[in-house]
């Protein structure tokens, strides 16, 4: 049998590279600008159909000499390491006039990865630059993922210079997203007066069609008293009184019939939703799936019927998909996993854990999944393992120092805090934490009651434990985990005593959502807001169900259908026309004209 030899990919790369430096075996030569740069043929050709088409339909077979317009010679460089070596330096000097040239090139594998630096690259500062360039270079992909992040951090854009430079068009293209990422509406009105005080004189006369794009009917009367009608910009400005007037009209139709829909108090789409799943209800496990929308205040039902029904299960939200893991039917202890891709809406079965884990614990660390304890249908586990998206596959970790299942875990700070929890005998007091580099897990301090059933959470650089079960009665209390000092300290209890219930952060609270309260499983929910140290009741579950999990899901980009349904018709686009008809309208009833006349 004969041996073969063979030569690396890289080492035939890294020869015919250093033949081109030295000008061995060259066979053309490519002019730009100035210079010149020895090449060989069949080594451009190899890089796509642009060079072959060059050298075989563009010119004489024996032609030697090459002029490439378009281009600068320092980017030459950069392309021809790129096609000798598969590697270059991209830099933010050089990217955009790079990615422009590998496009021209048709250097795909290039254009993406100066794509990808982009995306890595990409902040308030720079992200209209880059979303303007994505026009240019005709990049869906990227353009979409520019335009997100606009949305996203529009507070924050504001206050950088590429704002300012924006058109009239492009602003309102961007204020009237419904995806737009805002407080509230104040904060565009200060946006639009930001950007028409950069130049005043030639951006006064647009500034009564952008003020129609604010959603003035969501703020209030003393907002469009004190900030709106004093601004100099709309004080002797009679077209602003149109967007002001109809404002006023729809917060009194709102006030006198607060079920009247309008579409002027459409509310933007929620940066992240809160997903509430599967769990246990009317003795029965559900596969019944609510998001919430916190800037409506309201849950939908977005189940789908052919998934299988669970409880006291994992869930996770990672990459644009939830993974859900472990749990019970009533008859099986699961070690299955199951991944729903929010964009196609479509479940996809993974590859199962080591071990069937009911009333898991489960928390993303680093980009991988971690499921932690449980119940195996004889014993309480002590066992975790990881799951790996990269190689879709559940690796072992080091066991906990304690068997626990109906324990919770959250990741803060590189590190897995694992609370309470119920060990066959006993709920439990202690807790854990446990560092993936050393792989090992370290008891901290204990927490003040046993708690099983109970919720952990990360929020605000602490570990909060919340409810649960004693062994006696179900907990309303509230303590809080500081890393920094090994302790807890007692925060204010929920209103409502609950355990097997589940908890997520949401617009910056904390969120209780169903559970069992000793008697039934309830559909409640409460927020707690840390700067006020108190719970606050929010709009209820459709479903009362206990054992359920949650996760927020964000950055997608269908997250219309996870809100709720709403009334999509675009806000109508006043031209000066339509804003003069109303000069002879009855004068604001709230306001006097002095209010408005210089």
């Amino acid at each position: 049998m004969e041996d073969r030899a063979v030569v690396s990919p890289q080492k035939y790369k890294t020869v015919s590279n250093e033949l081109r430096l030295k000008n061995i075996f060259c066979d053309a030569v490519l002019k730009v600008e100035d210079e010149e740069f020895p090449v060989h043929k069949f080594m451009l050709c190899q890089s796509g159909s642009y060079f072959r088409a060059f050298f075989e339909n563009w010119a004489p077979a024996d032609q030697r000499y090459f002029t490439l317009g378009g281009l600068s010679a320092g980017i030459m460089s950069l392309l021809l390491e790129w096609i000798y070596t598969g590697s270059t330096d991209v830099s933010q000097d050089t990217v955009e006039e790079l990615v422009l040239a590998a496009d021209m090139l048709l250097l795909d594998k290039l254009v993406e990865i100066c794509f990808q630096f982009l995306i890595r690259q990409m902040c308030p500062d720079n992200c209209i630059g880059i979303w303007k360039f994505c026009n240019v270079v005709v990049s869906e992909k990227m353009r979409d993922i520019s335009w997100r992040f606009i949305l996203s951090h529009f507070e924050e854009v504001v206050d950088c210079e590429e704002f300012l430079e924006l058109t009239e068009q492009e602003l309102r293209e961007i204020i009237e997203d419904d995806g737009l990422n805002v407080k509230d509406e104040t904060r565009v009105f200060e946006a639009v007066v930001r950007w028409t005080e950069h130049n005043v004189s030639l951006r006064t006369f647009l500034f009564p069609v952008l003020l129609s794009q604010v959603r003035l009917a969501q703020t209030s009367y003393d907002f469009l008293k004190n900030h709106v009608l004093t601004n100099p910009l709309v004080k002797g400005n009679y077209l602003c009184l149109f967007p002001i007037h109809l404002a006023e009209q729809t917060i009194d139709n709102v006030l006198l019939n607060p079920g009247a829909g309008n579409f002027l108090l459409r509310p933007r789409l929620p940066e992240s939703i809160l997903l509430a799943i599967g769990g246990w209800s009317a003795s029965n496990p559900t596969n019944g799936i609510e998001a919430y929308n916190h800037k409506r205040a309201q849950w939908i039902n977005i189940t789908d019927e052919e998934e299988r029904p669970r409880a006291y299960h994992g869930s996770v939200f990672l990459n644009g998909s939830v993974y859900c893991m472990g749990g019970f039917d009533r008859t099986e202890h699961f070690s299955s996993m199951r991944r729903l891709d929010l964009a196609t809406r479509a479940w996809d079965e993974m590859p199962p854990m080591y071990e069937r884990r009911c009333y898991v614990s489960a928390t993303v660390l680093n980009g991988r999944i971690y499921a932690v304890g449980g119940y195996n249908g004889r014993v309480r586990l002590n066992t975790a393992e990881v799951f790996d998206p990269q190689t879709n596959r559940w690796s072992l970790i080091a066991p906990m120092n304690e068997q626990r299942s109906d324990a919770k875990c959250a990741t803060l700070n590189g590190s897995i805090y694992i609370c309470g929890g119920f060990n066959g005998s006993a709920c439990l007091q202690t807790a854990e934490c446990y560092n993936a580099e050393s792989n090992q897990w370290t008891f901290i301090a204990p927490m003040s009651v046993r708690r099983s059933g109970v919720a952990v959470i990360a929020y605000e650089n602490h570990i909060y434990a919340v409810g649960g079960f004693d062994g006696s009665v179900r907990l309303s209390s509230v303590e809080a985990y500081n890393p920094d000092t090994n302790s807890w300290r007692q925060v204010a209890s929920m209103n409502t005593a609950r355990s097997n219930f589940g908890i997520e952060v949401l617009d910056g609270r904390i969120f209780a959502v169903g559970g069992y309260n000793g008697f039934t499983t309830t559909y409640a929910t409460e927020a707690y807001d840390h700067l006020e140290d108190r719970w606050s009741e929010v709009t209820d579950m459709a479903i009362y169900r206990s054992a359920l999990d949650c996760c927020v899901i964000s950055g997608l980009p269908n997250m219309r259908e996870y809100a709720t349904p709403r009334d999509i018709r675009p806000l109508r686009h006043p031209d000066v026309r339509d804003l003069t008809t109303h000069r002879d309208n009855p004068p604001l009833r709230h306001f006097d004209l002095q209010d408005i006349d210089e």
